[in-house]
């Protein structure tokens, strides 16, 4: 499924952008802000996420239940994420509902209320969600991975804060960051589906004078130092050991995250990749053992996880480190990088069939790198990503220095886990 990608900058700063499907019934839209955990103080840390929550619980024209009652009323679905870079508030219904999709998620963004009381009911649904994760030892042992990987940094930071901080995030707190980060420059409304550039335009007209004026956001940088393998343990009586073995890799930027994707792949994304065929097929070892990759503004991360018993750590380490060694002393054959190519092209255009992956496509491409980058060009340059190429950027990248393994396990020592940590 083709789409045609038309962007507009408004005066105020505002970008406005269009993925014109028009064979589909359907019509999805985004409102995007260029902030996320990675921009928030130590003392506000959990901020994007609570604000994104509060989005939900009432304007000056609706009441929670009327915020959901105008998108599902009409057909469509309401929802929203909080990354490290960037909130999105989102909806999708059928095309000729777009005026009232984007009256609903402008009114949100421009005009909720954060009564007081609501906000004292939203922490304490937040306190609950913290606790889901804390109880889950695979979103546990990611969390653990952020602080082991960025320390004293945001990004080393939960999304959702700590009951710390959120005790410090009332009314006055939260709409301060607000005022302060989603301004005009910092704010993306993308749609994609049945719709024209021109129609948006159209349609934005009205709210285009509303948001507010600023500056553009700027992040404070990651270290890019790290000198020696490092281990974190969390001590948990659990029925399953849970592993992330994350190493700093290269910025959304580097040229050399084609030959990353096309590695990470061929590492662990899928039932055919290296570690999937050792760890899980050839031993038995793991229910689910895969990689993947977080490319950010400065710095990126690609992640082992894994889920096995306490037993078995020391031999499913020492297995992922031979996989990984293998990439760095030997090139993949012209077999498998053309089966891992053929993946990665296939799974981009299955994957940009809909309007709402669109929708997330464009909102990513336009945040990330201030254009987008057409799914055709991604394609052309993972063509030309070469056996040398990869072989190069496992050398540059799977070192025993830049290896951070958190540990979430009924172990009460973690000493011989870091010794398994070398190549």
């Amino acid at each position: 499924m083709t789409a045609t990608y038309q962007v507009s900058r408004l005066p105020s700063g505002l970008t406005l952008a269009t993925a014109a499907m028009p064979d589909m019934a359907s019509v999805s839209l985004g409102l995007w802000v260029a902030v996320g955990g990675r921009y928030e103080t130590a003392q506000a840390c959990g901020a994007s996420h609570f604000i994104e929550h509060m989005l939900f619980k009432g304007t000056r024209r609706r009441t929670s239940l009327e915020i959901s009652e105008a998108v599902e009323g009409i057909g469509g679905y309401l929802n929203a994420f909080t990354t490290e870079e960037n909130t999105c508030v989102f909806s999708k219904a059928l095309h000729d509902r777009l005026p009232e999709l984007l009256d609903v998620l402008a009114d949100m963004l421009l005009h909720s209320t954060f009564e007081p009381q609501e906000v004292d009911k939203e922490r304490q649904v937040i306190k609950e969600e913290i606790a889901m994760y804390l109880d889950q030892p695979a979103q546990h042992v990611q969390e653990l991975l952020n602080e082991l990987m960025w320390p004293d940094h945001p990004l080393g930071r939960p999304l959702t804060g700590t009951t710390r901080t959120l005790k410090g995030l009332g009314r006055p707190q939260l709409l301060d960051f607000l005022h302060e980060n989603y301004t005009a420059p910092n704010i993306l409304v993308c749609a994609a589906g049945q719709v024209t550039h021109p129609q948006m335009l159209r349609a934005f007209r009205p709210y285009a004078s509303r948001f507010r004026s600023g500056e553009k956001l700027k992040c404070e940088r990651a270290s890019e130092t790290q000198a020696a393998p490092a281990v974190r343990l969390f001590t948990k009586e659990t029925a399953q050991t849970q592993i992330a073995l994350g190493l700093r890799v290269c910025s959304r930027h580097d040229p050399r995250r084609y030959p990353l994707r096309l590695l990470n792949a061929l590492l662990g994304e899928n039932m055919s990749s290296r570690l999937f065929q050792v760890v899980r097929e050839e031993h038995g070892l793991a229910y689910s053992i895969q990689s993947s990759t977080s490319l950010l503004e400065d710095v990126g991360a690609l992640v082992i996880s894994a889920g096995l018993e306490a037993g078995n750590i020391s031999q499913v380490l020492t297995l992922v480190m031979r996989e990984l060694k293998r990439l760095v002393d030997h090139a993949p054959t012209a077999a498998e990088l053309r089966r891992t190519r053929d993946y990665l092209i296939g799974q981009l255009e299955l994957g940009l069939e809909g309007t709402e992956n669109q929708m997330t496509w464009v909102g990513e491409q336009l945040l990330g790198y201030g254009h987008v980058v057409p799914p055709g060009e991604i394609k052309r340059r993972l063509t030309r990503v070469t056996s040398a190429q990869i072989h190069a950027v496992a050398r540059d990248f799977f070192r025993p220095a830049l290896m951070n393994l958190a540990v979430v396990s009924p172990l009460k020592n973690a000493e011989r886990l870091a010794r398994l940590l070398r190549m």
